[in-house]
């Protein structure tokens, strides 16, 4: 006699993919930066550094599977090595710079700010003496005018690096920093911070992560 005929349970295979989402960003700084998703470079600052008073906001969309890696490269315009600007003009000083940056997924409700979570690490930093700023004949290296200056770690923007050393992003206010052109042309949400490194005239360079959950 044949045995009963068993239904077996139907199987749902999956093969774990993950659908990749596009995210929108807005990043303003002073004087330049470029973003990074993963390690690979999604936007830069359309206005060289070189530029005098480069200030602007630029806004772009990306690709990306959460969680992702957020690095960002900041820089504040230094002639040289001394990180003064206008050097030999009545106008020599030392430059401040500034950060600030949203990114929304697609239905528009944020996934990142600029804030206190961030962690920001100095690779360039000057004059290490301010009094650098009053010197008729500044050079780099003497004097009041030495630096401190390093490459970036590698793979620092990715996800398997260790930032555990690394210290968090300081923040400022819009007053200290005074934001020009372009700032004001973005809607920044209510949590956004203006970051940088721990003084916005010595801190030149900055690199800035975050892990976007």
């Amino acid at each position: 006699m044949r045995a009963p005929h068993l239904a077996l349970p139907f199987l749902i295979l999956t093969t774990g993919a993950v659908q990749a989402e596009t995210f929108s960003a807005d990043v303003w700084a002073d004087n330049w930066f470029e973003m990074r998703i993963n390690g690979q470079q999604v936007a830069e600052d359309s206005v060289p550094i070189t530029t005098e008073r480069s200030f602007n906001a630029e806004s772009f969309t990306f690709d990306a599977e959460q969680p992702f890696v957020i690095g960002v490269v900041a820089k504040d315009f230094k002639e040289n090595d001394t990180g003064l600007e206008y050097i030999g003009s009545r106008r020599q000083q030392m430059g401040n710079g500034g950060l600030i940056l949203q990114i929304k997924n697609a239905a528009g409700e944020s996934v990142a700010v600029s804030n206190e979570a961030w962690q920001c690490l100095v690779i360039h930093s000057a004059p290490l003496d301010k009094s650098c700023e009053g010197e008729s004949n500044p050079v780099a290296g003497e004097g009041a005018c030495g630096f401190e200056a390093s490459t970036e770690p590698s793979g620092w923007d990715l996800a398997g690096f260790d930032a555990s050393d690394w210290p968090m992003a300081d923040l400022y206010t819009e007053t200290e920093v005074s934001p020009k052109q372009g700032y004001d042309k973005i809607k920044w949400d209510s949590n956004a911070e203006l970051i940088w490194g721990p003084d916005l005239e010595q801190s030149n360079t900055i690199l800035c992560r975050l892990t976007v959950e």
